[in-house]
């Protein structure tokens, strides 16, 4: 039986008029981009299979490659999160209406702006010379090695806590000497959870987009101070997810 054919969806935008953005490569075929409208929103879409639609590589990224062609275009980009397909063309229409009061605020708070994001990933040679350092860690570490596992088990949760609140003292300091920098500059800044145990920051930044050589220059000043201690992950221009909270829930009968 033939999978039914739905309208999926990937961003809104402020535009009275139709947009053509072209075709993508999705769900294995070439598919035209449309819009539908509702006063001067828009719903950038496809017609693509009505389904639940699981976050791979290829689909979220062609996805995202959507989103930044449409950025590149217009002023005022609101991000649609991955996997929402509707049924009909008048079922999306009834979501944009539904949407519109929050769509109306949104487009004023993103017009012109744009999301960047950095991820700061200590060294791992420099994190250990800077555990060696720490006097009351090492004494600790002696403490344990010389007892059983039995003998030394609440000196290790001891050593482990210590070793926690290490970490965070550093990612503190990052926050405040890389971070709170960053964030004066932008419009809004968001510090995410981090992944891993070398991440001392995942943030997020909304600027202006009349500010991005500002805001490169200042992340190239700050590596220059910190590039042999840790690593920069430098990524975007983003749609400006971070700062957006619609989040749409469908599923595919």
């Amino acid at each position: 039986m033939a999978e039914e054919t739905g309208v999926y969806i990937f961003c809104c935008i402020q535009a009275e008029e139709e947009k053509d953005f072209g075709t993508i490569e999705f769900e294995g075929e070439e598919r035209r981009l449309f819009t539908l409208h509702y006063k001067d929103a828009a719903v950038v879409a496809a017609h693509a299979p009505v389904k639940i639609y699981h976050p791979k590589k290829d689909p979220l990224m062609t996805h995202q490659a959507v989103i930044t062609k449409v950025m590149q275009e217009e002023r005022a980009v609101v991000p649609i999160s991955f996997g929402n397909v509707f049924k009909s063309k008048e079922d999306t229409e009834v979501l944009l209406e539904n949407l519109y009061p929050q769509l109306e605020k949104l487009f004023t708070e993103v017009r012109d702006k744009m999301e960047i994001g950095l991820k700061v990933v200590g060294k791992r040679e420099w994190l250990e010379s800077m555990v060696h350092q720490n006097d009351r860690m090492q004494k600790q570490k002696e403490t344990v090695k010389g007892k059983s596992e039995a003998a030394g088990y609440f000196d290790r949760i001891q050593l482990g806590e210590m070793a926690r609140d290490f970490f965070t003292d550093i990612q503190n300091d990052v926050e405040k000497r890389i971070h709170e920098p960053l964030a004066e500059l932008a419009e809004a800044a968001k510090k995410n959870d981090t992944l891993g145990e070398k991440m001392l920051l995942n943030g997020a930044y909304l600027i202006d987009r009349d500010k991005e050589e500002v805001f490169d220059a200042l992340v190239n000043e700050l590596y220059q101070t910190w590039g042999d201690y840790v690593d920069f992950k430098y990524t975007g221009p983003w749609a400006p997810y971070n700062f957006i909270h619609i989040q749409l829930k469908v599923e595919a009968s």
